[in-house]
């Protein structure tokens, strides 16, 4: 893999509130031309979080509002026997990914492939390309079987939803690659704000840490870089413990808590990992509208400072940083959108006008 530096560059977390997905790309290059990402577009069903990583996925019933897996048809044991040998045909038996069921689909992830095409004919390259996937303990707690349990609780269908994720992961790795620079996919996981909680008091760290792993490793196989966004509070050693090489998360509302891992934090920069600062709200329109990129820049420069009180070298800290909003955008109003995305890429260029250039060290 690349030795990549984040330099503080803007990028964004994944969902715009539109529904052109050609005009959602001339917003990712207009705000993040560095390191431009493929955009979900929420207004549509199939790019819901929870729906749009399952083509391919053996019992998958769309019921009206609901969308589960269902163990009980006849040909479920048969569909998952066929999961299972397309997936080793890939992994052991050298088969191309690129055809199979571990690829997306224009019908549910349309802003993959619009992204693919502005690339096609691009005459500058950027710094790096991001995707991003629903995380596996996200995606198997919320999905449940056809008696509403969890995914994550049977060992069979949770094996199933994890080697699903990592293998489309490692497919986007493979064809954000292309052109020779870092491909950077983001495991998207508000699900682990649950973890330690009453709701999730059977999973265990072990357990979390498998199944991430797992994604995680997929994604390095491919020559991918591995990024995990959670956008509330969770057990944040989870993510600087494992080997993830960048950790996204809401600066703006929970940097205090992430603070408090000392240890964990020092090891991350010394490994030359990346935090990616969501210091732009977007859960709150009040937030929204009072903040300012200059306010902005204030708040980043006294966590900054707050880090560097730890022990950790103010040159690590600048050159191993994104600034990014804390989470989508897709929830917002379009005006909201537009001033999410101004400010980043403003907080972004105020705290690069420094002395440190950005891309990829050889």
């Amino acid at each position: 893999m690349p030795r990549f530096q984040g330099n503080r560059l803007p990028v964004l977390i994944g969902s715009l509130p539109i529904a052109n997905h050609h005009e959602a790309i001339r917003m990712v290059f207009k705000y993040t031309s560095e390191i431009p990402l493929w955009v979900q577009l929420p207004v549509y069903p199939e790019e819901g979080m929870m729906v749009q990583f399952l083509p391919g996925v053996p019992g998958v019933v769309h019921d009206q509002d609901r969308v589960f897996i269902d163990t009980s048809a006849s040909t479920f044991e048969v569909d998952l026997l066929e999961f299972y040998e397309d997936y080793l045909s890939v992994t052991e038996g050298g088969a191309p990914i690129d055809g199979s069921r571990f690829v997306l689909t224009p019908e549910t992830a349309r802003g993959f492939f619009t992204l693919l095409d502005v690339m096609q004919s691009a005459q500058r390259f950027p710094v790096a390309l991001k995707g991003q996937i629903t995380g596996p303990v996200t995606l198997a707690t919320g999905l449940t079987d056809q008696h509403r349990r969890a995914l994550f609780y049977d060992d069979r269908l949770l094996d199933m939803v994890v080697k699903t994720v990592a293998m489309k992961a490692r497919w986007q790795v493979e064809k954000l690659s292309q052109w020779a620079i870092p491909a950077i996919i983001f495991i998207d996981e508000p699900g682990l704000a649950g973890f330690g909680t009453s709701a999730f008091i059977s999973i265990s760290r072990e357990d979390v840490s498998g199944v991430l792993s797992e994604v995680i490793e997929a994604i390095h196989q491919a020559g991918g870089l591995a990024g995990v966004h959670v956008c509330a509070n969770t057990d944040w050693s989870l993510i600087l413990d494992s080997a993830a090489d960048i950790l996204s998360f809401d600066a703006y509302g929970f940097f205090d808590r992430l603070a408090l891992y000392e240890a964990s934090l020092k090891t991350f920069f010394d490994q030359d990992r990346t935090l990616a600062w969501g210091i732009v709200p977007t859960s709150d329109s009040q937030d929204i509208a009072r903040e300012t990129t200059s306010s902005l820049v204030g708040k980043w420069e006294s966590q900054t400072d707050r880090l560097e009180a730890l022990g950790i070298e103010r040159t690590k800290i600048l050159a191993q940083s994104l600034i990014t909003p804390s989470c989508g955008a897709g929830s917002l109003t379009p005006d909201e959108a537009i001033k999410v995305l101004e400010m980043t890429r403003g907080v972004s260029q105020a705290v690069r006008s420094q002395d440190f250039s950005h891309g990829v060290l050889e």
